[in-house]
């Protein structure tokens, strides 16, 4: 059965990114999107209610992570330009198979960020 989940790991610390906003959108065929979900990352870079989407939930099509990146590194002490160099990591991907497993990882620090799709 398909799940959608995410893990954010802070590689300027070497520890999960707790506490991290992230906002699951819809991409729309306009352009547009719509919000499905919005959480805060537990103390192991991870959703606390599990998969962000289940397998009722997951659909094949156009889908956005927002990472909210400069709010996160601000509370732990960070100091960042103004604006910061990176503020929210947008990542759009797509779905093709409803029934699949799609991790997708991000891996961060104030200055870079890297993803892909995990197992």
């Amino acid at each position: 059965m398909g799940h959608l989940s995410t893990h954010v790991l802070d590689t300027a610390h070497g520890c999960p990114a707790a506490g991290m906003k992230v906002t699951l959108q819809r991409v729309l065929a306009d352009g547009g999107a719509e919000s499905v979900k919005t959480l805060r990352l537990n103390a192991d870079g991870r959703s606390d209610g599990g998969p962000l989407l289940d397998a009722d939930a997951m659909a094949a099509g156009r889908w956005r992570l927002l990472f909210e990146v400069a709010p996160y590194f601000r509370a732990r002490g960070v100091p960042l330009p103004e604006p910061a160099f990176i503020d929210t990591v947008q990542l759009d991907f797509g779905i093709a198979d409803a029934a699949g497993h799609y991790h997708v990882p991000l891996l961060v620090s104030p200055f870079s960020y890297s993803t892909y799709r995990g197992s």
